[in-house]
């Protein structure tokens, strides 16, 4: 067993709740841009005081529509302004927000809302609205439907205008930190989702300490990133607040088709993003360099830059190394920073590992990307690289305040502020799920001398073969999945005489890949049957297969004629594979890969 451990850095009166934060704001410098709205076509920015008098009239008009302390409101909607603003209101109100990913299934939404008893629920429009009106037979508390585009958050600030402000002072007067600020559901990889409480104190002590562990990011002049991850995620929900508790400036993009727009107009400093965004980003960087016929400067630019990263953990790159560097910045790199909008320097990823060669790219190419590790029940964030002591391949040290233990099975275990006090409803989960303070993450990892983790799968993923081999399937599906033609992957192989695959195509890459490769057009599942397809994917496996013994590689694969989704059940919204309905729903594919 190892253990690491780092002392909270930033100390908070337990009477702090997020609504402080942003009282605290408009105290201390009323003209602080805490938001920047999209409207009549230019970014506009949202003070300190402006947010609080929007925030507090919202907050006085739920009151008057009967919402209680204490009482839960789900959030059904995609990530924008509106979201936040209902989001902090329901703090204000002493209640408590209960978030709905936007791409939920009317059952999935009839749950939640069943399970956490909201009783009322605000969401974006008619399509969610009448999600919500398919259920609402089944949901005999839910009082209350607003809807954002239909202007009924203006109409409930309207009506709170009427009431004093006593009620919600007295409110915020019996506020403590440890008071349940929000419930988020698991993403139900295994199951039906379950109900983390976390509270004021999780985000506040985990947010005030992350700003101290990363001050280049989090407290740098003029921070400010644009949010187009699920608000209905721990991690949209943690970065929501952490910006109300620093400098930082936060715009949401609600339509992911228009990010490259937006971002090249919001210009942020730092971005947040799940691993298959960089991932995304290079790929297509790389399929239009090969179509403009710069294929072979792309990747003598990727081996330079990735050389340079290292490099910089091994005494600096020499002279001739800083020339090349130099050379691509201009040709290649300079042009992949403009199209994240040109001051970035820093980006966030989390939710799965980043490859390291991806690491080193972004680094060499000036964009230091800081992998970050944590689930729901862990209020988002335990661990996260710094950027004084990168150590690309980890995620990084604990964050002020939290701990990391490796079990003897390699199970790593998590304790701190920022554990979530149980799941709602389910006390028999909750013990289960608990060792005394540590909560059990169910993954596995290891931890180095210095104190940084690094994750190598999880517990119940392990696949056993007939041969008696543990593999662990999620070193080979990242680097499969790193493969630009690739979308996602499942390793099977659990009791079979040896280790295969199922793989997707990326229907949105695939046009590039056929044009590049003189190939004529074709759907992805003519692609699936295409030999000059399957050759390439076989090369990706070989690849793959280096990273691990021969006898946790794969053998055999199978290349499917669709790709696993959310909404054909095989994806949770935060993209994590549901293995055993992908293995029900694909058993004959798989039967058919070790007939004979």
């Amino acid at each position: 067993m190892s253990e690491h451990a780092v002392p909270l850095a930033v100390r908070v009166d337990p009477a702090t709740t997020i609504p402080d934060l942003v009282l605290d704001a408009a105290r201390r410098d009323p003209q602080q841009p805490l938001y920047r709205r999209w409207r009549d076509g230019a970014w506009v920015d949202v003070s300190a005081a402006a947010f609080l008098e929007e925030v507090t009239a919202l907050a006085k008009g739920l009151v008057a529509a009967g919402v209680q302390r204490g009482d839960r409101v789900g959030l059904l909607a995609r990530t924008r302004y509106e979201w936040t603003l209902a989001d902090v209101a329901i703090w204000f109100a002493g209640a408590v927000s209960v978030p709905v990913y936007e791409t939920s299934s009317a059952e999935q939404a009839r749950w939640i809302l069943s399970d956490s008893g909201a009783v009322g629920c605000v969401v974006e429009g008619a399509r969610h609205a009448q999600l919500v009106a398919g259920v609402r037979g089944d949901l005999p508390q839910l009082r209350s439907v607003w809807s954002i585009e239909d202007g009924d958050l203006e109409r409930l600030a309207a009506e709170g205008a009427a009431a004093g402000d006593e009620e919600l002072q007295a409110r915020r007067r019996g506020a403590r930190g440890d008071d349940l600020a929000t419930i988020i559901y698991t993403s139900g990889t295994t199951g039906r989702p379950k109900g983390c409480q976390l509270t004021h104190a999780n985000f506040v002590v985990l947010s005030k300490n992350a700003i101290h562990a990363v001050p280049e990011v989090f407290s740098a002049e003029g921070a400010s990133t644009l949010l187009f991850l699920p608000l209905a995620h721990v991690f949209g929900q943690f970065i929501q607040v952490l910006c109300l508790a620093s400098p930082v400036t936060l715009g949401h993009a609600a339509d992911i088709k228009n990010l490259t727009t937006d971002l090249a107009t919001f210009r942020p400093t730092f971005l947040l993003a799940v691993p298959r965004v960089f991932e995304k980003v290079y790929n297509g960087a790389e399929q239009k360099a090969i179509a403009s016929g710069r294929g072979r400067v792309f990747a003598r630019a990727a081996q330079v830059a990735e050389r340079y990263s290292r490099a910089l953990d091994d005494g600096g790159p020499g002279l001739g190394l800083r020339a090349q560097h130099a050379l691509f910045d201009r040709l290649v790199y300079s042009r992949l920073r403009a199209a994240l909008g040109g001051r970035a320097q820093y980006a966030v990823s989390g939710s799965a590992p980043l490859g390291e060669r991806l690491g080193h790219f972004f680094r060499g190419a000036g964009i230091v990307v800081l992998q970050g590790y944590g689930l729901t029940e862990t209020t988002a964030p335990t661990c996260v690289t710094l950027p004084g002591s990168l150590r690309i391949g980890t995620v990084g040290p604990p964050l002020p305040g939290c701990s990391v233990r490796v079990a003897d099975d390699g199970e790593v275990l998590v304790a701190g502020p920022h554990v979530f006090t149980g799941y709602w409803n389910d006390p028999a989960a909750t013990a289960a799920a608990m060792e005394g303070p540590w909560f059990r993450t169910g993954d596995l990892g290891v931890l180095d001398d210095e104190g940084n983790l690094t994750i190598t799968g999880r517990k119940k993923e392990i696949i056993v073969t007939a041969g008696g081999k543990n593999v662990a399937p999620a070193v080979l599906e990242d680097q499969l999945r790193a493969h630009p033609l690739i979308s996602q992957t499942i390793v099977v192989g659990d009791q079979r005489p040896f280790v295969a695959a199922l793989v997707t195509l990326d229907a949105d890459m695939l046009p590039a890949w056929l044009r590049n490769h003189g190939k004529p057009e074709m759907t992805v599942a003519q692609a699936a049957q295409d030999p000059d397809v399957l050759a390439e994917v076989q090369r990706a496996v070989d690849t793959a297969n280096t990273a691990v013994s021969r006898a946790e590689s794969i053998r055999k694969f199978v290349v499917l004629d669709t790709d696993f989704t959310e909404e054909g059940g095989h994806l949770t919204p935060s993209m994590k594979l549901k293995r055993s309905v992908i293995a029900r729903d694909y058993a004959p594919r798989v039967e058919e890969i070790y007939a004979g």
